[in-house]
């Protein structure tokens, strides 16, 4: 492989990015009723779904790949809530919100949880810091 050219790849963003499953419908129902993302069309064995400017497309595979190493992250306004509220609806949580980086203007907090394919995504929250919010305690400033 070459890395030494004159040209230049201009990478413009990320429009979509892919799951593979093993059972199209319980994750559809995963992703539209679980997580709420807007289901957007049904293609063969894929259905897509809007998540801010991004596409997720999910499809169906005869065989699921590892779903380890690769992690899609869903910004969320509220970890906390969030979080409560997709427990309560049966999700599977790997690590429950936790404060992961304090920045210069705002702290970083992040959980992670299972789809029914057992793909690790990954829920963010980046809480705009103010003077009172001086602590690691989650219930003290809301991520």
């Amino acid at each position: 492989m070459t890395t030494e050219t004159s040209e230049t790849v201009a990478i413009e963003g990320i429009p979509q990015i892919a799951f593979t499953v093993s059972n199209l419908e319980e994750a559809k129902a995963f992703y539209r009723d679980v997580l709420g993302l807007r289901f957007l069309f049904d293609a063969g064995k894929m259905s897509f779904f809007q998540c801010g400017p991004v596409r997720l497309m999910i499809g169906e595979g005869p065989q699921t790949p590892a779903t380890e190493g690769t992690i899609v992250y869903f910004r969320v306004a509220d970890l906390t809530a969030t979080a409560q509220i997709l427990a309560s609806r049966g999700v599977p949580f790997v690590q429950q919100p936790h404060l992961v980086a304090r920045m210069k203007s705002h702290d970083l907090w992040l959980a992670f949880l299972k789809d029914p394919a057992g793909n690790t995504l990954g829920l963010m929250s980046e809480m705009v810091r103010t003077v009172e919010a001086v602590t690691d305690d989650p219930s003290s400033s809301a991520p």
